[in-house]
């Protein structure tokens, strides 16, 4: 079973680790210690759960989009995680670390946050739990995310704009792990991607992996078998994309198409393709693939989605990238932008434009009429509205 899983000293055949400063050492050798009892407890499972339910609106619907599926050829399901409370997978990783976090007896919480759905969904449940929270958000994205900013702050978190760098995700990920260091304590940090020093690849993957067993479910009730011929999932740091894979990995009749930011173009220089582009290297505590230049200096992402661009993916996917279990594809702004108003127009959905990457991926892909194709998307457009405004003259027919 064990193939593209973690094994006991936290890699993804070549990728992940725990590559941390000493002052760290304490704070997630201690996480790694507890995660796995605590989240395997009763008590955290009825916990969990109960708060997926009644909290989140799990589960999420399995929609079967007549217009896709007669568009492309194949019986195409959305998994329609923006419908969760707070518009987007984020909540589900949230709500499981901040109990991991009050179980572990931290009395504070930190995070990052690039398009500002992470953040939201941290601040909300901080909100629940009664946690103080601050929210690292590079200044890039704190301009274009003005909306998410607003609701971190309704909710009563610290917003903590990052200025150097790009000032995007990298950026506000290297201050969140700074003000880890600087309070190691009484702080739990909650990174909201599958990245990261070892346990939180795994952590994040498995806390997500909901999304996964409700589509087993789901398939079952509506096609009579519990698996799909292909998944696919847009990929930035990788926890909406780890979820909806999980169950299924070593299903070898289940193929995993994977969709990232290319950006302005693969080989234009604006380009958040880390599998086209990167290179083995070590990134916020994981080895995995990296966008880089030849001294190893880390190459600064672009894409027109806040949630994808970052330089790094989750060890998990540059594993399954590598051994060929996972297909991925660059999908460039042009593409996302178009797919994201006509799934808007012809189904009266608007995506995040990090979804509105995966619903581009179904143009790449040649399927059968028989396939049994499920695609998570992820979030909902809201936080979008200002690009697609922008875009709207030139996108939308």
């Amino acid at each position: 079973m064990q193939k593209y899983t973690v094994d006991e000293r936290g890699y993804y055949g070549d990728f992940g680790g725990a590559y941390i400063p000493e002052i760290l050492h304490k704070c997630v050798t201690e996480l790694e210690t507890a995660y796995l009892r605590i989240i395997e407890s009763e008590t955290f499972q009825n916990d969990f759960n109960q708060l997926l339910h009644d909290y989140v609106g799990r589960p999420s619907p399995l929609y079967h989009s007549k217009q896709l599926s007669e568009r492309y050829g194949a019986k195409i399901y959305l998994k329609r995680e923006d419908l969760n409370h707070t518009g987007a997978h984020k909540i589900n990783n949230t709500i499981g670390q901040i109990l991991i976090a009050r179980e572990m007896g931290k009395t504070r919480i930190i995070a990052e946050t690039g398009a500002g759905q992470h953040g939201v969904a941290t601040a909300t449940v901080c909100a629940l739990m009664q946690m103080p929270c601050t929210v690292y958000m590079g200044e890039t994205d704190v301009k274009r995310q003005q909306v998410n900013v607003k609701k971190m702050e309704m909710l009563g978190a610290t917003v903590v704009p990052v200025t150097s760098g790009n000032m995007t995700l990298k950026d506000a990920t290297n201050d969140a792990i700074r003000d880890w260091c600087s309070n190691p304590a009484d702080t739990h940090y909650i990174i909201g991607s599958t990245v990261g020093p070892h346990p939180y690849p795994d952590m994040v993957a498995r806390l997500q992996s909901v999304i996964s067993k409700e589509i087993k479910v789901q398939l079952l009730e509506k096609e009579g078998r519990d698996y799909p011929d292909y998944l696919i999932a847009c990929v930035g740091g990788g926890s909406n994309a780890a979820g909806t894979i999980y169950e299924y990995l070593d299903n070898e009749n289940v193929k995993i198409v994977l969709a990232e930011a290319g950006g302005k173009g693969v080989d234009s220089g604006e380009s958040a393709a880390t599998i086209h582009l990167g290179r083995s290297g070590i990134l916020h505590g994981s080895k995995t693939l990296l966008m880089q230049d030849e001294d190893g200096q880390i190459t600064e992402p672009y894409s027109i989605s806040a949630g994808l661009d970052y330089p790094g993916i989750g060890p998990i996917h540059a594993n399954l990238a590598i051994t060929k279990r996972a297909r991925v594809y660059a999908v460039n702004d042009d593409e996302a932008l178009r797919a994201a108003f006509e799934l808007t127009r012809n189904e009266g959905i608007i995506p995040a434009l990090e979804s509105a990457h995966a619903i581009a991926v179904l143009e790449k892909v040649t399927f059968d009429t028989d396939d049994i194709v499920v695609l998570t998307l992820s979030g909902r457009g809201d936080k979008d509205l200002e690009t697609y405004f922008k875009y709207e003259s030139h996108f939308a027919k």
